[in-house]
Formats: C-alpha cells, structure tokens, sequence
C-alpha cells in the first residue's frame, strides 16, 4: 500500500508528475475539481486554501521584526534542541541543496539555514526568518500542511498551492511538548525534487522524535525555572509536575484537588493560611477543616520537602505554562502567549481562586487581541480549546477578513445566544 504522506511512489517519474500536478492544480484553481494524481492530504490542503479564499499568487508575509524574532527565539522551547536539528540536518542543509528551517506551532519560520546560495533564492519566496508559513496565510507546504494535519508529510512542486513554491520541494514534521502532547512547531528539510523521497520523509520524522526524546530530559544548562521545576495546568484537568528533585522519574500527574491546591500555592508564594486555602478552594461551602487535611496531607507524602506548612507553601515554586502566557502578555508578545496557551487554566475546576487565575487570563488574552485585531492571531485563538464559541472575536474576525465561512458562524452564534443578527455582542 502507497505511503499517503510521500510524495512520489516508488518508480514515479518526477519530471512526469511535475506536469501532471501542474495541470491538475490549474484544473483546481480555475474550476474547483481535484483529479489524479493529485494525493488526498493535498487535495484537502488545497480545498482549505481555497476555503481561505488565499490567492495562487500568494507570497509568504513577513510577521515580525528581527528585534521580535531574537525575543520569540529565546523563548520558544525548540531553541533548546536546535543543536540538535544542526546535528541531525545540517551536514544535509549545508550540502549546497537544501535548507533546514524550523517554525513554531502558528507557522512562523524562527530559523532558516542552509548554504548561501540556496537561502539567497528561498529569500525570493519569503522562505526566511520572520515570515509566516502557516497553510492559511501561505497555501500548501510542508511545514505548514504538518501543523495542519499534525502528521509528518512531504509536498512536491505543484503541490504547492501558491505558485511561487512550486519549484522547491520540501519534507516536515511536527514537534510535539513531550509532556503535553502539543505541537509546538515544525522541523522541515526544503530542496529539489530529490527530496521526494522516502529518506527525506524518514529523516525529518526521526529527527522531529529525537527532539521530543531531548525535551523529555531533564535541562542541566541554560537558562529555565529554579531546579527545573515545572507545572502544566494550562487545557487540562489533572496539573503534570516536573520536579527533578522529588526523585520520580519523570512527571507526576496529579489528581484535580491536588492540582488546585499546587496551582493556588504556586500563585501565592508567601504561603496561604488554612483559612485562606481553604476559602480558595471552596469558597462560602460549609467543609470540615479535616477534609483540607486530609488532601495537605497526601499531596506532602507526594511532593515531600517541597511543601511546607504554617503557613502552607512551596519552598520552591514551580515555572508554569500559565506563567509562561503571562510574561509573554507582558513583554507585549501576543504570539508567544497563544502559542503557550492551549486551552483554559485547569477547565473543569469550581475551586473559586482557580475560576479566578482562569478567567483573568482569559480576559488578558482577549483584551489584547480585540484592542489590535490581527485575522491570523484571531484565527490562532479560535482553535484554541474553548474558544471556538467566541462571537466577539468571530465578528471581529469577519470584519477583517469577511467569508461565507465567518458570517455562517457569526449568525450562528448570534442564534445560539438569542441576540439579533448584526450589531456586537457587547461582551
């Protein structure tokens, strides 16, 4: 059975196929019908370009500056294994050929390397650094149909949607939080047509695993949180804890109480009172002090020395994910923020002080993309776990980029919270 995520089968011929995938991509543009040999993940890539109403001519755009470049670099969680894709890529990149570029989880190209020739004629199609190669800001192409699909993939010539591209071919796969399981960008090798090939495919996929082996172990170097003590509470229920110093080797996944109450001690870390604690988790409801106890006294046999009492505290607090959106709302980064925000602060908790931090950044989070709206970070948000219901951001959305798909939802939505069509929600 034929790989679907390979570009050429095994005898192809791909001068012949580059003229049939031109032909059935003028076929596709001008009447809107797919035909062999088109693959099924590319025509389905082509039917979300087309959705996105992105024209064929489209060029990538540049999305930041290099003062922000050098600040979403330092950040991002893949700038710790990209030693690591030079190791693996780079004798392949530097061979005159190809490029070894590497994007975060919305599509911009963080790094792109490679010998200098072959950079100067990627930088006619805004392959560089900086640029947005998100599917649906730049069509078809690897890195960006891999975050789409969230699978290894390669594109070849005309499989590109946007014309420019068609010349190059390319192979990337996504790079998951090996704790988490979110994709945090994409590693790509991008060449000739040599580059349909079974290798190119196996080599990015391998290499996109070794990273995610390289970011479960623990960080000895650099720069991170205090003892690389780390907390994910961000679009989940149960928190994970890395804390190299407990001795557990490897993430400790804690029950919803437990959560709550490490998450409400990472957020005061001058300590809580038992009154204090208890009023963050249950509110007015009338609980027995024992029953705070009991749950202080099982989360100690699990986090040992780390938790202390009188009052209750961490003697060292953890790095969260929530953290991480924060100081990037901070710094002004708005993409750095959605791209550390999966998903609301522990979704299912009623704990008052949790329901507290999550509406909070969620208002953070909003409020800094309705005052500027950019359609591509809209966009970013309304895939975000819980967000897709937002109508404030869908109309803001459909004013910038206004679509049957955008106004569908909009009256939908309308609908469903029993306010006129037209107008603004008021939110």
């Amino acid at each position: 059975m034929r790989n679907p995520w390979l570009a050429l089968e095994a005898g192809a011929d791909p001068a012949e196929r580059a003229g049939q995938l031109r032909r059935a991509h003028e076929r596709f543009v001008t009447g809107g019908t797919v035909a062999a040999p088109v693959r099924a993940v590319v025509a389905d890539s082509w039917r979300r370009c087309a959705g996105a109403r992105l024209p064929p001519e489209r060029m990538a755009g540049i999305e930041v500056d290099d003062a922000q470049l050098a600040a979403r670099r330092h950040r991002h969680p893949l700038a710790r294994v990209m030693p690591l894709f030079r190791e693996l890529l780079g004798t392949i990149a530097h061979d005159g050929a190809h490029l070894l570029s590497v994007c975060d989880a919305r599509g911009t190209m963080l790094w792109v390397e490679g010998h200098p020739q072959v950079l100067r004629r990627a930088e006619r199609m805004n392959f560089v650094p900086g640029a947005q190669w998100a599917e649906h800001a730049s069509g078809t192409n690897a890195p960006g149909t891999a975050l789409a699909v969230g699978h290894a993939v390669q594109i070849f010539a005309a499989e590109h949607y946007c014309r420019p591209v068609q010349s190059w071919t390319c192979a990337a796969a996504p790079v998951r939080d090996p704790l988490t399981g979110r994709v945090l960008g994409a590693v790509d090798l991008t060449g000739g047509d040599h580059l349909a090939s079974p290798h190119s495919l196996a080599l990015v996929e391998a290499t996109a695993r070794a990273a995610e082996a390289r970011l479960a172990a623990p960080d000895d170097g650099g720069e991170g949180p205090p003892g690389g003590c780390t907390l994910t509470v961000l679009g989940r229920d149960e928190a994970l804890l890395h804390a190299p110093g407990l001795g557990v080797g490897g993430p400790l996944r804690l029950g919803r109480r437990h959560s709550e109450i490490l998450l409400l001690l990472a957020a005061h870390p001058d300590g809580l009172s038992g009154e204090a604690l208890a009023r963050e988790l249950y509110g007015e409801r009338d609980v027995h002090p024992v029953t705070l106890r009991a749950a202080l006294s099982r989360l100690r046999r699990l986090l040992g020395p780390l938790l202390s009492s009188r009052p209750y505290r961490l003697r060292q607090r953890p790095y969260s994910d929530y953290d991480a959106v924060s100081d990037a709302l901070a710094a002004g980064d708005l993409t750095a923020a959605l791209d550390a925000y999966p998903g609301p602060l522990l979704p299912f908790s009623e704990a008052p002080g949790v329901v507290r931090l999550r509406t909070l950044l969620e208002m953070r989070l909003r409020r800094h993309l309705l005052t500027r709206p950019d359609p591509l970070l809209l966009e970013s948000w309304l895939g975000v776990a819980g967000a897709q219901d937002d109508l404030e951001v869908w109309e803001a959305l459909h004013a910038l980029r206004p679509g049957p798909r955008t106004a569908a939802r909009v009256r939908e939505l309308r609908a469903a919270y029993g306010l006129p069509h037209g107008g603004r929600p008021g939110r």
